[in-house]
């Protein structure tokens, strides 16, 4: 089994910046892409960022410039520094990998989300 883990949410002002962490754990002979999606209350589960197993990332416009995200393969962890937050950031990050589990399989996993509050 595949455990994701996130931490860092936070309740912050506008401006201000968080850095959220997901670390994998379990049955795991490696990750390829790594990534956080969020959900606000009332909309659908939007993609936020993802990072390849090479480290190409890719962005939501509504986060470029302001976002960034990294992984440590060696911790098999996925971080998301978050700048320039704004009121509309607000919402529960998630983390999800693409988990090799043997050599012939893999499994996608979710973690359970950490809360994202950004006041005006």
């Amino acid at each position: 089994q595949v455990q994701l883990v996130e931490s860092g949410g936070d309740l912050v002002q506008a401006g201000g910046s968080l850095r959220l962490s997901c670390a994998a754990s379990g049955s795991i002979f490696s990750i390829n892409a790594m990534g956080w999606y969020r959900q606000a209350p009332g909309k659908q589960r939007e993609l936020v960022a993802t990072i390849t197993s090479g480290g190409s990332t890719n962005y939501a416009d509504s986060v470029k410039g302001r976002f960034t995200i990294s992984r440590d393969n060696a911790k098999n962890t996925v971080y998301l520094q978050m700048n320039s937050l704004k009121p509309e950031d607000t919402a529960v990050y998630y983390c999800n990998a693409e988990v090799v589990v043997t050599s012939r399989a893999t499994v996608g996993s979710w973690g359970q989300g950490t809360q994202v509050t950004v006041s005006s």
